[in-house]
């Protein structure tokens, strides 16, 4: 009898036991669960070694990358256990899993085009419901640096980028060139887009200091006539490297206009070939400042031609549809292709496209360089302060054409018009906001707002 007491009673311990394990096991596992967190975020670097992301509130963290997949730009869900410290430079978290989700739901559609900077639209869009309508209207100008009062003007107006002329580098040393540029940037609210026209021959803004470079920078023609595509590639490759270590990021070049006449007035600043060599010059830089910070912009769309000088007078160009793009197109297209992030619209009047209006201020060649080319980069204006333009709202009428950041040297006169045709209902906030937007999502793109975020 006592034999079964205990055989009863051990059986009642095993089973108690059992119970006990399998609840204690349950409760181990759902403190494994508990401890692992969520961290939506989108991701601003990847190296062999660390990623780095940014969340929902703009804090940047770092950490280790064991062999998980992230892409720039990438949108990513990150299941991990440990403790994130915002303080600290590398996170100690311990990553789980890693999937991307699309977060693009409420951006506005017509921001949303999937373009070439689509991966950094949210992070765009965020940034511009934080901005102030001043500072909308500033990001879509990109203006000549004034003589005077630049940084007051700078963080009054909050312009999108400084554009940089001769007169901006002469006689200054490289050391000094950097610090004025830094001084540029570290005033700026938003990282500014730094441009200059370094075509190389009689377009050399910078390279005619010899305290920068040793020599001026050849023009195309002379650099195809040394060793052709391949001098090209040496020289863009070189350039770059001069013009990122004084932190220029944008350069309104190449010139890729199709010009036959020697007479001509851009004749001298293109590279002096036919349709077919200038493409494959248009692809090969464009190639090459890859491996640079420094974005390259093609110019002059839709192409000079043999027309005259647009800098002190209006010039039209009375060519066939069909000529301009069998002759002058293929090399912006080719550009295009290759990766350019921009193209600068001339202010050639092209009836063939629109007789009304210079190819600036004109929908029609907007929407052929959108739609025919594909292109779903930055557009630019040439200055809209140059002869060619005679019409008083020719501001209003570059933004209501599609351009995405206007060159202008009288700043402020363009800027009160803007919020004059804001109040007068010529223009809405939304098209300012898109403007802004676009080269917000450059920005990124670039690179230019992690800067700033660190």
């Amino acid at each position: 009898m006592k034999r079964k007491i205990i055989t009863i009673l051990s059986a009642l311990f095993l089973v108690v036991l059992s119970i006990f394990l399998v609840n204690n096991k349950t409760d181990v596992n759902n403190k494994t669960t508990k401890k692992e967190k969520s961290l939506k975020a989108t991701v601003l670097e990847v190296s062999n070694d660390y990623v780095t992301v940014l969340d929902k509130n703009n804090i940047i963290y770092t950490f280790l990358n064991d062999d998980n997949v992230f892409e720039l730009g990438q949108n990513v869900n990150i299941k991990y256990t440990g403790a994130l410290d915002k303080n600290k430079e590398k996170q100690t978290i311990s990553i789980k899993s890693v999937s991307s989700f699309d977060d693009t739901g409420n951006i506005p559609l017509s921001f949303n085009d999937d373009g070439m900077f689509k991966q950094f639209y949210q992070m765009a869009y965020n940034k511009l419901k934080t901005m102030t309508l001043d500072e909308k209207i500033g990001q879509i100008f990109l203006v000549r640096v004034p003589s005077e009062n630049q940084i007051s003007d700078l963080q009054k107006y909050h312009f999108g980028g400084y554009l940089l002329f001769e007169r901006d580098f002469k006689d200054k040393t490289k050391d000094e060139v950097i610090n004025m540029i830094n001084e540029y940037q570290e005033n700026a609210n938003i990282p500014l887009l730094i441009a200059t026209d370094e075509e190389g021959g009689d377009v050399s803004r910078l390279s005619s200091n010899k305290n920068i470079v040793d020599e001026p920078f050849k023009s195309p023609s002379e650099l195809y006539d040394e060793d052709g595509l391949n001098t090209i590639r040496k020289d863009t490759i070189y350039k770059s490297s001069v013009l990122e270590e004084l932190g220029i990021n944008v350069n309104l070049a190449p010139v890729v206009d199709v010009s036959t006449d020697p007479d001509s007035y851009m004749y001298e600043r293109t590279i002096k070939e036919d349709t077919s060599v200038t493409s494959k010059y248009a692809k090969t830089v464009i190639e090459a400042s890859k491996d640079s910070n420094v974005s390259y912009t093609l110019k002059h769309f839709p192409g000079y031609g043999n027309n005259a000088d647009t800098h002190t007078s209006s010039t039209t160009d009375n060519r066939t549809y069909s000529a301009i793009m069998e002759d002058d197109i293929p090399p912006f297209r080719a550009g295009i292709k290759a990766g350019a992030e921009a193209v600068l619209v001339s202010h050639n009047t092209v009836p063939a496209f629109d007789k009304d209006n210079p190819a600036s201020l004109s929908i029609t060649t907007h929407n052929i360089l959108r739609n025919e080319l594909s292109f779903t980069g930055i557009i630019i204006t040439d200055d809209l302060d140059m002869g060619a333009i005679t019409d008083n709202d020719a501001v209003i009428k570059a933004i209501k054409a599609g351009n995405d950041l206007l060159i202008v040297t009288d700043y402020e006169s363009a800027i009160n018009k803007v919020h004059d045709a804001l109040e007068n209902g010529n223009i809405s906030v939304s098209l300012i906001d898109n403007m802004a937007f676009r080269v917000l999502s450059w920005k990124y793109y670039k690179g230019l707002m992690y800067d700033i975020l660190k």
